[in-house]
């Protein structure tokens, strides 16, 4: 889910439209997998005289498992994004209630970045926000996250074309 172009101002740009690290999902991707092995592993096993109504029932309960443990978080996922534009960070997430918030670069005070373990394997990390008040926003399992960390101070101290370069791959 792109960002419509009506909800930016007029001279407005789009530096990184992006969604939460795939790791968020990988345990329900892997589990999918696994889930989809078994159920070939066991189709093979059936025996000849009940397979008229053991395969059918094997493949049932596949996409019956499939919906709430891989479906409904991805949508979640998908449904989730960041955007960081010229003059402020949009967060959106939802899928039938869409909640946001969005910060003006002109009240961020401080980017933080954090990074664990797993974070440092998969080349995403936290970012926190800091502003006058003392609740800063918090952005999890950003994807590149030095690369928007750097996007952000460079719009921070006014250097639009730093950010729009600052990621080669952009």
């Amino acid at each position: 889910m792109a960002l419509s172009k009506k909800l930016l101002s007029q001279d407005e740009v789009v530096v990184r439209h992006m969604h939460t690290h795939i790791k968020v999902i990988l345990p329900q991707i892997i589990g999918e997998i696994l889930l989809v092995l078994a159920a070939t592993v066991g189709s093979f096993y059936v025996p000849e005289d009940s397979r008229s109504w053991a395969l059918p029932t094997i493949w049932i309960v596949v996409l019956i498992l499939t919906v709430p443990f891989l479906l409904i978080p991805w949508v979640k996922w998908i449904s989730s994004t960041y955007t960081v534009t010229t003059k402020r960070i949009i967060t959106r997430k939802g899928v039938f209630t869409r909640t946001g918030h969005d910060l003006p670069l002109t009240r961020i005070s401080d980017v933080q970045l954090e990074k664990n373990v797993d974070d440092r394997l998969f080349g995403c990390g936290t970012l926190a926000l800091q502003t006058s008040a003392d609740d800063p926003l918090l952005l999890r399992d950003v994807p590149k996250v030095e690369m928007v960390q750097v996007e952000i101070s460079n719009l921070i101290f006014h250097d639009i074309q730093g950010a729009i370069d600052a990621d080669p791959t952009n």
